[in-house]
């Protein structure tokens, strides 16, 4: 299987491209295709991971379905049959990677939860104590369970960029502190039903980020919901709280690019097969043990 690392579709018009996404305008609706384009250290790599866009969506899908009646989300369809004639020239690249959704205003801010002490809030701990303005119990350790989850916004960075862990104080002052209330509260709601599956599952959700937009219709969640990419997937047998865990996401990327001593400048190194089949096999147990199903086509 090969990587699909850009689109190009010449009769629709390209609306924004992100660090996996390409983003086309049809009608009054927005085409989201999640190429196999994989990022380390805010670098996009020469690399692609096969069928990753597709593990993503299809897990995106997965979750819009889930939490539908807690939170309404900007979702047309996932379903290729159902897409309008301009784009079934381009069916082939477009199976089981794309979706079609209502345009929304996002929110400036992405929509942190921690249930885990990990990522840049064990890094913030370890500097003052805190996460985003939160004082924290002295003592934890890296992964360790919070004694319950925090809502930690941070700011969307430009592309190249890492986001900026800021307090709720900080996000009120961008989006009003109503909003920022709601947002909170929406994010904690979908953490703790999302969380609760997968703990069936055998995973833990040690963290993750949400989206939010505005329509004519209220408040919706967008973008990717709860994938490896935007989440921190465990596993309950490994978990050992005091050190770092093993993820189900891009984490064999970044230990070989750890390895090779890159720079973090550009150009990043190639990937070489094993990590590619090693991060593609980690995208796919995550989806396989979220969903239940065995493959992308249920």
């Amino acid at each position: 299987m090969e990587s699909l690392l850009s689109t190009n579709f010449p009769d629709l018009e390209l609306y924004g491209r992100g660090k996996v996404r390409d983003i086309y305008r049809v009608g009054d609706a927005l085409l989201i295709v999640a190429t196999d384009r994989i990022s380390a250290y805010d670098h996009v790599l020469a690399t692609g991971i096969p069928g990753k866009g597709k593990i993503l969506t299809q897990l995106s899908l997965f979750w819009y379905k889930f939490l539908e009646d807690l939170v309404p989300n900007h979702l047309i369809t996932g379903d290729i049959n159902e897409y309008p004639a301009v784009l079934q020239p381009y069916r082939e690249q477009l199976y089981l990677r794309s979706m079609l959704v209502r345009p929304a205003e996002m929110f400036p801010i992405e929509c942190v939860v921690r249930g885990y002490l990990s990522g840049s809030g064990w890094r913030e701990y370890q500097q003052t104590g805190s996460i985003c303005g939160v004082t924290l119990l002295k003592g934890l350790r890296e992964s360790d369970r919070l004694p319950e989850p925090l809502f930690t916004p941070a700011t969307k960075a430009p592309d190249g960029e890492h986001d900026v862990n800021i307090s709720v104080h900080d996000a009120g002052q961008l989006m009003g502190p109503t909003n920022v209330e709601l947002l909170s509260d929406l994010s904690l709601m979908i953490y703790d039903r999302a969380s609760r599956h997968i703990a069936r599952q055998g995973l833990i959700l040690a963290d993750t980020k949400f989206e939010f937009g505005m329509t004519p219709q209220g408040v919706v969640l967008a973008d990717e919901v709860l994938t490896p990419d935007s989440s921190r997937y465990w596993s309950q047998t490994d978990y050992r709280p005091g050190g770092p865990q093993n993820s189900f996401d891009k984490q064999y990327v970044r230990d070989y690019l750890t390895e090779t001593k890159w720079d973090r400048q550009p150009p990043a190194p190639a990937l070489p097969v094993n990590v590619v089949a090693m991060t593609q096999e980690k995208y796919m147990e995550a989806y396989r043990r979220v969903t239940g199903r065995a493959t992308l086509e249920g």
